[in-house]
């Protein structure tokens, strides 16, 4: 039985956190081959394996063809990456935040023609949480919820998105929003604690992240996971519980 072929990666964002923790951390992965990178300057990035093209943002459509691209850049550079998506019918995994209601209908017209996944974060722990979220707080619909989240002193958004995100999976379960309480302190990774509360009893869920490569492995678990399926609009949670490559 023949091996599957390589599934091309472009990484598009690759001079940010999250971009340089993917070119460092994608040979982990086998089933992944890194054919380009992104960046805004285009110059040389230490974290890029040798051989593998660094491009400005500018420069995009002369990237060889990819399979599917990883997108952690800023909002003016996205629209350009979609296109490039939809025209070389690529798929899409992106964590890049903060986009406006148009571009959230370009990436949603896109999943016409591509497989796309969105994620304000993308801890494999995380995406299991929230489903599991899900269903406690559907099964518990007179409880209290609350959401408690923890990061560093640096971090200025609060709630966090991923608190938020938490915050929608109760919601959807039980039709209600929960109250949220946010600690900015120490050099705290990030911590979720959801906590659901009835007579007598209490029930926790909590994710504690203790290492920010998390995010970009998870990120690159999400490109193995979304390779080969149809066009639509993907949830990372789900294709986790949904098992392996398809």
């Amino acid at each position: 039985m023949e091996e599957p072929l390589p599934i091309r990666i472009l990484i598009h964002g690759a001079s940010g956190r999250m971009g340089r923790a993917l070119l460092r951390l994608v040979g982990e992965r086998p089933e992944l081959q890194l054919v380009a990178a992104v960046s805004r300057s285009g110059q040389p990035l230490a974290e890029a394996p040798a051989g593998v093209p660094v491009l400005p943002v500018d420069r995009l459509a002369e990237a060889p063809d990819f399979d599917l691209a990883i997108d952690f850049s800023l909002p003016e550079a996205f629209a350009p990456l979609v296109a490039a998506c939809r025209a070389k019918g690529a798929g899409l995994v992106s964590g890049t935040t903060g986009l406006s209601e148009a571009q959230v209908a370009a990436m949603d017209e896109a999943s016409e023609l591509v497989p796309v996944l969105w994620s304000a974060n993308f801890s494999v722990g995380v995406a299991v949480l929230r489903a599991l979220v899900h269903q406690a707080a559907a099964a518990l619909p007179g409880w209290d919820a609350d959401i408690v989240e923890s990061h560093h002193v640096h971090k200025k958004d609060a709630p966090s998105g991923t608190a938020l995100s938490l915050g929608q999976a109760v919601e959807q379960g039980r039709g209600s929003a929960p109250h949220y309480a946010s600690l900015r302190c120490g050099d705290i990774v990030g911590e979720h604690l959801v906590q659901l509360t009835g007579a007598g009893e209490r029930l926790e869920l909590v994710h504690r992240a203790s290492n920010r490569d998390i995010f970009a492995r998870g990120a690159l678990e999400a490109a193995v996971r979304l390779s080969g399926r149809g066009p639509g609009r993907y949830d990372f949670g789900e294709l986790l519980l949904a098992g392996g490559r398809s």
